[in-house]
This record gives C-alpha cells, sequence and structure tokens, in this order.
C-alpha cells in the first residue's frame, strides 16, 4: 500500500484538485490524504496533553479531527451532488471545531499549534475548491 502520509505539502495546484475526475477511491482526493495525515498528527500531538484532559480537550479534538477525512470518505461514495455536498459541508464545520481546539490548546500551553493550524487552513481550502467545483459542476 502506497504511504499516504505528506506532511507539510503544499497542495494548492488547482490541477490536484479533482472532484472525484478519475479518482476511483476517497483515498485517492489529496484532500483526503492530507485530512487523514493531519488526524495522525493531532494523535500524536494529543498523546502529550495533560492526562486530565483524556476525556476532555483530547478526546474533543481527535473526534473532530477524525470527523474531517472521514465525512470525505463519505461523502466521496454518494451519488449526487447534494448527498456530497452534505458531507463536505459536516467536514467543513468539524475543520472550524478543530480550529477552535488548536487555539484552546496553544493558549493553555498544552502545544505549539501553529503548524497543525497552517495546514488546517490550507485543508480548508481545498475542501472550499472541491466543494465550489462540484457546485459549478452537479452530478
Amino acid at each position: 500500500m502506497e504511504d499516504i502520509r505528506y506532511p507539510g505539502e503544499n497542495c494548492l495546484d488547482s490541477n490536484e484538485i479533482l472532484v472525484n475526475e478519475g479518482a476511483r477511491s476517497f483515498m485517492d482526493l489529496s484532500v483526503w490524504k492530507k485530512a487523514h495525515s493531519f488526524v495522525v498528527d493531532i494523535y500524536l500531538v494529543t498523546k502529550n496533553f495533560p492526562k486530565d484532559e483524556l476525556y476532555g480537550l483530547t478526546s474533543q479534538l481527535r473526534r473532530a479531527a477524525v470527523s474531517i477525512p472521514a465525512n470525505i470518505a463519505e461523502g466521496f461514495g454518494r451519488l449526487s451532488s447534494a448527498e456530497k455536498m452534505r458531507f463536505y459541508n459536516i467536514s467543513q464545520a468539524s475543520l472550524n471545531e478543530v480550529k477552535y481546539y488548536l487555539i484552546l490548546s496553544s493558549d493553555l500551553n498544552y502545544a505549539d499549534t501553529t503548524g497543525l493550524v497552517d495546514r488546517l487552513n490550507e485543508i480548508g481550502k481545498i475542501l472550499d475548491s472541491y466543494i465550489k467545483r462540484i457546485k459549478e459542476n452537479p452530478m
């Protein structure tokens, strides 16, 4: 299986933002790859959070982060543009939730989240472009 982690990769090239064109699996989508890599890194960072946050911020941050690529994957499998959009919008909402948790984590001095926020912003831009293309070219 191909390594799907792309830490620090910059991919805002519009040629790489595909709307299921040529993608045979959600794992072929660059937005999913970046979101998945982000989740893996969230798990690594939150391992160092205080133990008393295990059922608080750690759990909430991990859950919200996992929701981003999970909803991209679920949306990929939907047949209509409206169904796809519903799941991609949930992914966007989870992205905003994660952004807040990263701000909070930084404010509590649990971690330096600057790099994670930058990556999250990049994922958001790709997801926004993906959604825009679906709106412009409905199925």
